[in-house]
């Protein structure tokens, strides 16, 4: 299943769920227009999907191949977009010292 399969199944599939729907429309839309999909769209897409028990009424109509072959083309996408942030670094806070930190330091080995 591509993308624009699983969105379109997404979109099927919550019909009774006006955000999931509108969410998985627009995704679709682009897809179909040939537009690039941004990946917060999808991100938003399996939260809204997944708060409002889409995900789990797919697993239990489908069941778990079916379920991954819906969602997997989705999170696949969001993985192939999404920045990668470094918590070590936005944790750290200002007592990081670039010269006892190896990854920081200007020499090699760190003081």
């Amino acid at each position: 299943m591509d993308l624009k399969d699983a969105t379109l199944m997404m979109l099927t599939e919550s019909a009774d769920h006006p955000a999931v729907a509108s969410l998985a429309q627009t995704a679709y839309n682009r897809l179909v227009n040939e537009e690039p999909v941004d990946y917060r769209l999808l991100d938003e897409l399996i939260g809204e999907a997944s708060g409002k028990g889409v995900l789990r009424a797919l697993h239990a109509k489908y069941g778990p191949a079916g379920h991954e072959a819906i969602i997997s083309p989705i999170l696949t996408e969001i993985g192939r977009q999404k920045p990668i942030r470094s918590r070590r670094y936005a944790d750290a806070g200002p007592e990081t010292d670039p010269e006892t930190d190896s990854l920081l330091a200007g020499t090699w080995p760190p003081r």
